[in-house]
């Protein structure tokens, strides 16, 4: 049997198992090191994983029931010559890893790239000619600057993002809603085909899952998770393209909005973000301003492994002052995800954030929420 089979087999029999969500998965992984360690424990040893529920204990100890579909896909994933990365991998992408519900597995056709920073850049399905000129423009300067644009192949801002990439013969990730099997739309084919041969198409479904339009805000928090950054370009009152942008605020990471006419429809979503205090971009500038050091960071650091370059990235990208300030963004974040970014102790966080809050420098709300005042963003 091929040795592959026997290595992802475990993961795709925990993906059939009925009502595990990515998050509990997630937290079993953690408890238990491996796929395999989690099919075999005992229901005594499940029961004591916080908040799992008796239908999933139910499933993980009958898993034998779910292991003929997970042959069949994982047949049907390698015979197709489609890769696959999981969580426990030193490959799998390290921002998104620290979401908290990332994908135990991803298929992938095409090649893996840690070693540069992604920013994201997603809009309108129906975009200007404004809002098509724009993104492509912004792929095409920031791809240059060492970003790799991740987007969602879909019509509009997103195919001229990845098209503004590959333009400047730079690497472009591509998330889908559907299925590695189902281009979707099917006139991007071409793209499709570009991407894999120069960068990464992403899926976390199944190879022949369809298009279904629930697909694509799932889709939206690997966008939002990969990126150090989310651009959107263009996006109506309604638009998709804000599920990325706040997915992307959750997660601590910076939100970028291109400005448009005020008599468009079609820029009332980006509009929207400014007033919350998404960051204004004009140009390729506004974003390395706030950005620079995760382009140049291997510079400065040149011994840093490739997992502490990412780490020291995502904590460096915050303003100067006292330690946890350095962690605390225009969103609110929850202490325990202070805690656990920064690595200090209870008591130094919590020192630290009743000198800053009654300095009128961060803001509490309710939950133990913290977020920096409007006069330091």
């Amino acid at each position: 049997m091929h040795t592959s089979f026997e290595k992802y087999l475990p993961w795709f029999t925990l993906r059939e198992i009925p009502f595990l969500g990515n998050m509990m998965a997630k937290k079993l992984i953690d408890q238990f090191q491996s796929p395999e360690r989690v099919l075999s424990a005992s229901e005594s040893e499940l029961k004591k994983i916080d908040k799992i529920s008796a239908k999933i204990i139910n499933g993980i100890t009958r898993h034998k029931t779910f292991q003929d579909k997970a042959k069949k896909e994982l047949d049907l994933i390698l015979n197709k010559n489609i890769k696959i990365v999981t969580l426990t991998d030193s490959s799998y992408p390290v921002l998104l890893k620290q979401i908290n519900d990332p994908p135990p597995l991803l298929t992938y056709l095409g090649k893996l790239d840690n070693s540069a920073p992604c920013i994201s850049i997603v809009g309108s399905r129906s975009a200007t000619v404004y809002g098509l000129n724009t993104s492509e423009n912004l792929a095409y300067r920031l791809a240059k600057k060492g970003f790799q644009i991740v987007s969602g192949l879909a019509r509009g801002i997103d195919t001229r993002a990845h098209q503004g990439a590959l333009k400047a013969k730079r690497k472009t990730i591509a998330v889908l809603g559907s299925g590695l099997n189902k281009i979707y739309p099917r006139e991007n084919k071409t793209i499709f085909h570009a991407i894999a041969d120069k960068g990464t198409i992403f899926s976390e479904f199944k190879a022949d899952t369809e298009p279904f339009p629930s697909n694509f805000p799932i889709r939206n928090r690997i966008i939002a998770g990969l990126s150090c950054g989310t651009i959107i370009v263009e996006a109506a009152k309604r638009s998709g393209s804000l599920i990325t942008a706040r997915l992307a605020g959750e997660y601590n990471r910076e939100v970028f909005a291109v400005p448009g006419s005020i008599q468009s429809a079609k820029s009332q979503g980006t509009h929207a973000l400014l007033k919350q205090g998404a960051k204004l971009v004009e140009n390729e500038m506004d974003i390395m301003d706030e950005l620079h050091h995760f382009v140049h960071l291997k510079e400065k650091y040149p011994s840093l492994s490739l997992q502490n370059q990412e780490k020291l990235n995502y904590k460096s990208c915050k303003t100067t002052g006292p330690e946890i300030l350095k962690f605390i963004g225009p969103y609110p974040v929850h202490i325990d995800v202070l805690i656990e970014n920064s690595g200090m102790n209870t008591s130094r966080i919590t020192s630290q954030l009743l000198d800053l809050e009654l300095a009128g420098k961060v803001n509490r709300h309710q939950g133990n929420y913290y977020s920096i005042s409007e006069e330091n963003h």
